[in-house]
């Protein structure tokens, strides 16, 4: 059963999404702030995790940063969640270091496919 670590800092949105991914057979481990995202990415060792952008602490640009320089954890490959749909969003996530880029609302069905790309 593959790990996603979800760092998500609104609590409608990680619930909702949260029991969807396990509701899938997916193990859900959450972050509440990108800080904590990126302490867990070393501790939990995910298959693959969901980065919201616009988080406390540490946004999800500079979590993203952050995991992706660490050696531990650079393998793992992160999807950006965002409600910013501008074409400009996408490039800042991928150069931030993110894998792939989602909006928000998820659709799950699209964030599903986007997962098992990422996890094949």
């Amino acid at each position: 059963m593959p790990k996603i670590l979800l760092v998500e800092d609104n609590e409608m949105n990680r619930d909702m999404l949260s029991r969807r991914l396990a509701r899938k057979g997916f193990d859900v481990a959450i972050a509440e702030d990108g800080q904590r995202g990126v302490d867990m990415a070393k501790a939990e060792a995910p298959d693959l995790i969901l980065m919201d952008m616009s988080l406390p602490v540490i946004d999800g640009w500079e979590a993203t940063r952050r995991i992706k320089e660490a050696a531990e954890t650079a393998a793992i490959p992160v999807i950006a969640l965002t409600a910013h749909a501008m074409a400009s969003d996408r490039e800042k996530a991928m150069q931030a270091g993110c894998d792939d880029y989602d909006t928000k609302p998820v659709e799950l069905p699209r964030l599903l496919e986007k997962i098992g790309k990422l996890l094949d």
